[in-house]
């Protein structure tokens, strides 16, 4: 018989990739986690773990195990939080991880929304505010229950089978021109344009440590040319500013746009990017009573009015 206790360990292993690390996030030392991962080789009948330098790796049987061990957890925090709902009444702390634009038009609705259900929420969370690869390494490390991330059509990102996704809403990128900006390059207000007008331009990208950036630059080469980059900021909100006191144009998706436009030329492009917005949680974790609210809520157009969502 398998122990559920050293399926929870091997899982961290895989997440955490040393015995050191695994065992501080376990509150564990490391010995002890040595010793749970020897007896769950005895109970298995074979190797799941191999050394390989000074580190360990999992062999294919300890792969296989915690592909399952995935889905056991999962069901098991599921018992647990319903466990925990009949007794206490409450529902829990659902912990998200978001970007920062859809932390400011997603998650700072819901909060509202649910304050708007019960002036006491019964249901709490918690938000943390990353970008798409840190989020999905959070929920990974299962520091996390919840991660938005997103991906463009220029830049397809791909979930491990030990996820549950689904597409929250698509958006368009948009080109942000300063009026005069327009007026120059002969467009009109709202006009479709071809990306590769604005190619001597002056441009504002985030930074290169973003998905945004690779984004912009799949773009640019696609219409010919690279991009004249005269600033980076990851806060498409300064950008936005930058475009608006005539610092140059940027590429920026619908949903990151500042509530003010009024000194902005919006443009879609005549070869459309867009990016789509997913939820993602550890497989089995959406049945949590929690977890599946806050879904649900997330998926509620009235959480974000104005907000074309996919059926």
């Amino acid at each position: 018989m398998l122990d559920v206790r050293r399926l929870r360990i091997l899982q961290h292993l895989a997440a955490y990739g040393t015995v050191a690390a695994t065992a501080e996030a376990l509150h564990l030392t490391p010995p002890a986690v040595s010793q749970h991962l020897a007896a769950l080789q005895k109970e298995a009948g074979t190797p799941v773990v191999e050394k390989q330098g000074r580190t360990l790796r999992l062999t294919a049987a300890g792969e296989l195990l915690v592909a399952h061990a995935e889905i056991i957890l999962a069901e098991l925090a599921a018992a647990e939080s319903g466990l925990a709902a009949l007794q206490s009444g409450r529902r829990g702390i659902v912990r998200i991880t978001a970007f920062a634009s859809a932390a400011r038009t997603l998650i700072a609705p819901l909060w509202q929304r649910l304050a708007d259900i019960d002036p006491a929420p019964e249901l709490s969370l918690r938000l943390s505010v990353q970008e798409p690869d840190k989020a999905l390494d959070e929920l990974h490390k299962r520091s996390t229950d919840l991660a938005l991330v997103h991906s463009y059509t220029v830049l397809p990102r791909s979930f491990p089978a030990a996820y549950d996704q689904a597409v929250l809403m698509e958006e368009p990128v948009l080109l942000a021109l300063h009026p005069r900006q327009a007026s120059e390059l002969g467009l009109q207000p709202g006009q479709p344009v071809d990306l590769s007008r604005a190619a001597d331009l002056p441009w504002l990208t985030p930074g290169p440590e973003t998905s945004c950036y690779e984004m912009i630059q799949r773009a640019c080469g696609s219409a010919g040319f690279v991009p004249d980059i005269r600033t980076r900021s990851s806060d498409f909100t300064v950008l936005a500013a930058l475009v608006a006191a005539g610092a140059g144009t940027a590429l920026i998706p619908r949903m990151a746009l500042p509530d003010t436009i009024e000194f902005l030329s919006l443009h879609s492009l005549l070869h459309p990017i867009s990016r789509s917005i997913f939820t993602v949680s550890r497989a089995g974790t959406g049945k949590r009573p929690d977890l599946r609210r806050v879904l649900q809520l997330l998926h509620d157009p009235a959480v974000t009015p104005g907000t074309k969502r996919l059926a």
